[in-house]
């Protein structure tokens, strides 16, 4: 008779694995939990949303000009509100707020951490019951003592201590990282646990799958267009051209490309010369993941992780996946800047 496999819950797992994240001191672990538990009140009104009065907006927009849905409101609040009452984190900044969140409690004021977080990425799709998803990332804070601060918050993606995502759709996934490889736990409904599923996530080197918005082509860099047309085009021996695929949900898109293999790339327009994703809550969290999982993430021509962030809601353009994939759009980028660099001669005439 064949042996069931144990069930390894997210609680679990965190607790054997704890000796193996930097500064392992039980906090982190707690933070960690306690994302994952308001993702499960989150994930309750998702499953809801449509027979109660959280569709829609609210007539307002967020700091970075996003029109704010009212489920987007109430994951930030439970969000927020988990985060207030762990005492495990000082403070938090998210795409819905203008600053950061302090939390000045008298068990968090002194905290070790930071939280970044998209409450609700891609919420454009939650009127038509389209996959969403929530984005994390865990920071130490550079300060020692007291309130957090704006320096704690403006690190290089390289020093996350973890980040993740929970992906609400046929079924609810939360997916994060530590620096030590990438694991998926998919939650249980009928004993309200995340359970490991989806162990050692390794994204494949090579993929056949782009995702863009290509609505936006006319509006794209000339090389970003080139790759495009690059995949498009018929080449037997690279099993061209590669499926476009596109959801409007970073958190989808990049899941599925991490299971099957892809590029996802959200490039600088002529109407949005930074590029339209948040560095704090977007690129770099999911650059980590990918990373972590194999995968390569850029803006262009540099490593999303070693960007220098300036403010809170800086944005980026953004190419991240599969390594093949990654390594021949940025080869587009060079070669273009190649081209139009002057030469010395010229400079010097």
């Amino acid at each position: 008779m064949k042996s069931l496999r144990k069930v390894i819950t997210l609680d679990e797992f965190i607790f054997q694995n704890e000796k193996d994240f930097p500064f392992a001191t039980g906090e982190l672990s707690g933070l960690l939990r306690d994302i994952g538990f308001a993702a499960k009140i989150v994930n309750r009104e998702v499953n809801k949303a449509g027979l109660v009065d959280i569709l829609g907006t609210t007539g307002i927009n967020n700091t970075t000009g996003d029109e704010v849905k009212k489920l987007d409101m109430f994951a930030n609040e439970q969000f927020i509100s988990a985060l207030q009452v762990s005492g495990e984190c000082c403070g938090m900044a998210s795409e819905e707020n203008d600053d950061f969140v302090p939390i000045t409690t008298e068990d968090s004021r002194n905290a070790k951490y930071v939280v970044t977080l998209d409450p609700l990425d891609g919420s454009s799709n939650i009127d038509v019951n389209v996959a969403i998803g929530t984005i994390f990332s865990i920071y130490r804070r550079q300060s020692f003592f007291g309130p957090c601060r704006l320096e704690d918050f403006l690190q290089r993606g390289s020093r996350q201590v973890a980040a993740g995502y929970i992906i609400y759709g046929s079924s609810t996934m939360m997916v994060y990282t530590t620096g030590n490889g990438v694991n998926g736990f998919t939650l249980d409904p009928s004993i309200g646990e995340f359970c490991l599923s989806h162990p050692n996530i390794k994204s494949p080197e090579k993929g056949k799958i782009y995702s863009v918005n290509q609505g936006n082509f006319l509006k794209f860099e000339q090389p970003v267009k080139e790759y495009i047309t690059y995949c498009q085009s018929e080449d037997k021996l690279s099993n061209r051209p590669y499926s476009l695929r596109y959801i409007g949900s970073l958190v989808g898109d990049i899941h599925r490309n991490l299971m099957y293999g892809g590029i996802f790339m959200y490039p600088a327009t002529r109407s949005a010369m930074q590029g339209k994703l948040r560095l704090l809550y977007e690129c770099f969290p999911m650059a980590f993941i990918v990373e972590q999982s194999g995968g390569k993430a850029i803006d262009g021509t540099r490593r999303i992780l070693d960007i220098d962030p300036i403010e809170l809601h800086q944005r980026s353009p953004v190419f991240m996946g599969s390594n093949d994939m990654v390594d021949k759009v940025e080869e587009y980028m060079k070669s273009t800047m190649k081209v139009t660099q002057p030469t010395v001669a010229a400079v010097t005439a």
